[in-house]
Order: structure tokens, then sequence, then C-alpha cells
């Protein structure tokens, strides 16, 4: 399982992570990445900060950044390169996905070839 973080994504991560702090556990604390049906293409991307790991959650360093990986998103998440852009136009976490084979205009969702990964499946 692969999903890289750029050194921007790690930076912006590892703020919002020291900016969350609320008396947690600062050893679990971490980023959870997840895939569910939604957006226009079909899937879309889900980032939350949590102290709290599932207990299948598959778990990643990055850097200084700790990940959680819904074992069932994983499959489309294999190989995600996550991105920060900060323009006068756009700015967030942009997700260049190789299992996607279409993504929406936004860049919140994508879709992949048949919608019939192991992954969550498209309604």
């Amino acid at each position: 399982m692969t999903v890289t973080l750029t050194e921007k994504a790690e930076s912006r991560l590892q703020a919002f992570l020291a900016n969350s702090a609320n008396g947690a556990n600062d050893k679990t604390k971490g980023i959870r990445i997840s895939v569910k049906d939604g957006g226009c293409s079909g899937y879309e991307y889900g980032m939350d900060i949590t102290s709290k790991p599932k207990p299948d959650d598959l778990v990643f360093e990055q850097g200084q950044v700790t990940l959680y990986i819904e074992p069932k998103s994983a499959p489309l998440l294999e190989g995600v390169v996550i991105d920060f852009v900060d323009g006068v136009m756009d700015s967030g976490f942009k997700f260049t996905n190789p299992n996607a084979t279409d993504t929406c205009g936004c860049g919140k969702s994508f879709k992949t070839s048949d919608c019939n990964s192991p992954g969550v499946p498209c309604k």
C-alpha cells in the first residue's frame, strides 16, 4: 500500500495536527484517509484528523505524519500522491490517483474504469 505526501502536504498536515491539540494522545493522532461513494464522479476522498484509529486501519508513517487508511479504501488509494496547492483561484489538498479514469472539474471526486474495484462500490 502506497500513499505519498509531498513536502507541502506533509507540512500542512503537521500544522493541522499541531493546531488540533485538545489533550488527545499525540502518539495516535494522525490523518484518516478514505474513499466513499459520492461526488459527481462516483467516489470522493475523505480526510479527517483522528486520535482514535480503528482496529482494522492500515497505518503508515509519512515523515512526521501518521496516516490511517480504511481497508476498504486501500485498493482505490494505491499509488495516490497527495499535494497541497496554495493559489489565488484554488487552494487545498490535491489527490493524484493512478486508479482514476476520470475526475470531476473540482478534483474532489473520481471514477475508476468499471466502478467494480474491491473498494467501496459506486452506487
